[in-house]
Formats: structure tokens, C-alpha cells, sequence
């Protein structure tokens, strides 16, 4: 109940100050209060800022208007030369000079011989003398590698005591493109 009357207070004392914000005093000017010329002043204030603000955003478009015909009568159109007939020409001698800025790259090789999948138990338990079964048969080829992609297969082979790779097969472009999908 003493809620109720603390709300009830609060109301009252919200009517009056609305009150005293709708009824003037006596020091304000009532020709305001009745649309007079204070009111009118104020008024005709803000409908010239608003003009004076439309004029300059118009005068804004305006110029933008103008800057922008002029950039367009400024321009010219592009004219490329027609490359059709060069592209269609065979190559001959500056196919090579067009190859050589890419000659020192450096690539990753590797031959693979093949592969398997071990647990990590398996692995751990791999010593010395251990043998790894992998899942290629003997005989057959070895895969050779270029940054990891397929492309060539061979066979081992041992010069001056170092293992080497002949190549027996290279993979086609085509069949490059297979392996991709």
C-alpha cells in the first residue's frame, strides 16, 4: 500500500512540473506563446539555414557535375594493339629467352620407393635391423616426385656408388590433371 502511494506522489509531482513547462511565466513573451513574432523570427531562421543548406549541397552536385564532364571530355579512349596474329605465330628463337628468368627456381625431388602405414605402437617398437614392408612389389617402379606432384617414374639404379633414378615413364599433362580430381 505505501507503494502504491509513493507512485501515486510521484505522478502528482510529474503533472506539475509538465504543468509549469505548458503554462508561461511572467517574464516570457505571450506574443511567443501565441505564434507571434518571436515565433515567426525563429522560424523564418530555420527555413533560411535549411535554404542555404540545400543551396550549397545543389552548388556541391553542381560542381561535381561539371568536374566530371570535364574528366570525360578529357579522356581518350584505349587503343590496344592487337595481339591475335603474334600469339598465333609459332616461336622460335625468343621462346628460350622468355623461359630463362624461371631456370633458377629451385624445385623439391624425391623418389619414392613406396609407402606404408604404421600405429604409433608399430613405430616405437622399430629398431635397428627392423624390416618395414611397403606396398609396392619388387620389381616394380619407382615414383618420382616435383614439389610433391607426380611426375615421372623410373627405376633405381646405382652409379659410382650413389643410387639413382632411370627414368622409364614421364606422366602426361592429362594424366596429371587425373590425379588432381
Amino acid at each position: 500500500m505505501s507503494n502504491d502511494i509513493d507512485q501515486d506522489k510521484l505522478a502528482e509531482e510529474w503533472a506539475a512540473a509538465l504543468a509549469d513547462q505548458d503554462n508561461p511565466g511572467l517574464d516570457d513573451d505571450p506574443m511567443d506563446m501565441l505564434g507571434g513574432k518571436g515565433a515567426m523570427s525563429s522560424d523564418n531562421a530555420l527555413a533560411e539555414e535549411w535554404a542555404r543548406a540545400l543551396a550549397e549541397d545543389e552548388g556541391d552536385r553542381v560542381k561535381k557535375s561539371r568536374d566530371q564532364d570535364k574528366l570525360s571530355r578529357q579522356a581518350k579512349k584505349a587503343d590496344f594493339k592487337d595481339l591475335t596474329d603474334e600469339a598465333k605465330s609459332p616461336r622460335v628463337d625468343n621462346t628460350r629467352r622468355e623461359l630463362d628468368f624461371i631456370l633458377d627456381i629451385p624445385l623439391d625431388v624425391s623418389a619414392e620407393l613406396g609407402r606404408t602405414r604404421l600405429l604409433i605402437n608399430e613405430l616405437l617398437q622399430l629398431g635397428q635391423g627392423s624390416v618395414v614392408e611397403l606396398n609396392k612389389l619388387a620389381g616394380e617402379p619407382l615414383e618420382i616426385y616435383v614439389n610433391g606432384k607426380l611426375v615421372a617414374r623410373g627405376e633405381a639404379v646405382v652409379i659410382n656408388e650413389k643410387f639413382g633414378v632411370r627414368l622409364t615413364d614421364i606422366i602426361s599433362p592429362i594424366e596429371r590433371v587425373k590425379q588432381l580430381g
